[in-house]
């Protein structure tokens, strides 16, 4: 306990001198949520792939793959097409048009791309943000009490309230700048801890055959990549594992890096960083939850009950079993790096969206920067107590919920809302503001109708509740977001048309 106790103060330290020194650096606004515009290749993949991935990584793909087996893959899979088509294909057009329109968040984009009169299309983007941000974070800040719960043995509720002001202390010195660069050393952790433990569990374990005959012995279905004998539901089941990638497409915590990389060079050299900390990890992932599945299982018995707490366990376990108790100390750290790179990045999202979309653009135009710096730290602390508050209240009110399917719902919340915005307003010049007001709230509402009403139906519910909310509320959004835009064009199309038609 003492060297696990150790190895997390050191952690800590690092992450409060990291906000120490970037709090030098905030001088402005831009300072505060985008870095100056200023930030490296290195920091800005490391922290983009970081907050991507979340404490999801860790306690619960490493899960999945001990509960499915090798159809985990497709997670891999999605993910790493995800990345590279947002880092390939997007990343140097939305960093081009957000400098061309000196936007510091999504909602500034976004106005500036429809050239929005009203404050419409700003107040919806910043308050569906805001919302599923606290979702999101509260999500997080579970996983944090889980972990310490887990791997130190401290109460659920101690734990997450340690991780929650160790997060909040550095975002509230040293802002973005901190966050990318705790983001850095955090990643950094993230990607070594994930691809050794597997290396080393492979060549430690001593059973008999090969992973597939052994995982056959267990349950012929955990090799099949289709998953069951269900062929419907399993088709179900992999769009689900597969269009989680789909987040990656738009998704403001993600995008806000692009924003805040020096130029379009620095992309082309970071797109490959991007790529392989995906492919590298997630498949980590899966093994070790794959190793996991094999080494605990005793003649088709899981007596060390990774199963039975939806698996969420099994990197702890894994540890603990292959790793000597200094390094295994290590992964505690790494486990709350997962988590906490994403709560700084979505905490200071969410602020930006409270601070300079509301406060700034549409009530206080003309305020003192300093004050709005003051302001915009108010709010972050503000968001994190109420995400804080959801996170407890669901410990209380539902102790043996799923930690992954909660991640999930925050994630696909955001995704669903803005990255049908973000490709269309990239991709389509007859996008209109009103197909971007659309696209926003068909995809805010469909998230929780398919979570809560569609998968309760029932016959078709199941199918649903496999492809979980992700895919389905994408491609509404996507299609609202057309028809709307056909019946209301931008006023430039209107323009050219009736041009045409003199």
């Amino acid at each position: 306990m003492i060297t696990k106790i150790i190895a997390l103060t050191l952690y800590v330290a690092i992450l409060f001198i990291i906000g120490i020194v970037a709090s030098r650096r905030i001088k402005s606004m831009s300072d505060f949520y985008v870095g100056g515009k200023n930030i490296g290749y290195w920091a800005v993949a490391f922290s983009a792939r970081a907050t991507g991935e979340s404490g999801w990584l860790l306690l619960t793909v490493t899960g999945m793959g001990a509960l499915v087996g090798f159809s985990a893959y497709w997670v891999v899979i999605g993910e790493v097409l995800g990345v590279a088509v947002s880092w390939l294909i997007m990343a140097k057009r939305f960093k081009r048009k957000t400098d061309e329109y000196n936007s510091i968040t999504v909602p500034d984009y976004l106005v500036s791309r429809f050239k929005a009169k009203t404050n419409w299309l700003r107040g919806i983007a910043a308050t569906v943000l805001s919302v599923f941000v606290v979702i999101f974070v509260s999500s997080q800040i579970d996983a944090t009490g889980t972990a310490f719960e887990s791997m130190l043995g401290t109460n659920y509720f101690a734990g997450a309230l340690i991780g929650f002001f160790i997060v909040l202390i550095y975002i509230f010195i040293g802002g973005f700048v901190a966050v990318v660069w705790s983001d850095l050393f955090q990643g950094l952790l993230m990607f070594i801890g994930l691809v050794i433990l597997p290396i080393v569990a492979w060549f430690t374990m001593d059973f008999d055959g090969t992973v597939t005959q052994n995982l056959n012995q267990i349950d012929p279905d955990l090799t099949n990549i289709w998953g069951g004998d269900d062929v419907l539901l399993n088709t179900f089941t992999i769009i689900g594992f597969a269009m989680i990638g789909l987040g990656f497409l738009g998704s403001p915590q993600v995008y806000v890096r692009f924003m805040s990389v020096k130029n379009e060079k620095e992309i082309n050299k970071g797109s490959w960083v991007a790529i392989i900390f995906t492919l590298l990890t997630d498949a980590a992932a899966v093994s070790i939850g794959v190793l996991a599945r094999i080494y605990f299982t005793d003649g088709g018995q899981d007596p060390e009950g990774i199963l039975g707490t939806g698996g969420e366990d099994v990197l702890m376990l894994m540890t603990s079993e292959f790793l000597p108790l200094t390094i295994a100390a290590i992964y505690i750290a790494i486990v709350l790096s997962a988590i906490m790179s994403t709560v700084d990045s979505l905490l200071v999202i969410a602020s930006s969206a409270i601070t300079r979309d509301f406060y700034q653009k549409i009530f206080r135009p003309n305020i003192d920067r300093k004050k709005l710096v003051r302001v915009s730290r108010n709010v972050t602390l503000t968001m994190a107590f109420i995400a804080l508050g959801i996170a407890l209240i669901m410990e209380f009110v539902s102790p043996d919920r799923e930690l992954f399917w909660v991640i999930i719902f925050g994630w696909s919340g955001i995704a669903a809302t803005f990255c049908p915005v973000i490709i269309l307003s990239l991709f389509w010049k007859g996008y209109s503001e009103k197909g971007a007001i659309a696209s926003m709230i068909s995809g805010f509402l469909c998230v929780p109708l398919f979570k809560f009403v569609i998968q309760e139906i029932e016959g078709v519910g199941i199918y649903f509740e496999k492809m979980d909310v992700l895919f389905p509320s994408f491609v509404i959004a996507m299609i609202v977001g057309f028809i709307f835009s056909k019946i209301y064009p931008p006023e430039s199309a209107v323009i050219e048309e009736q041009t045409l038609n003199k």
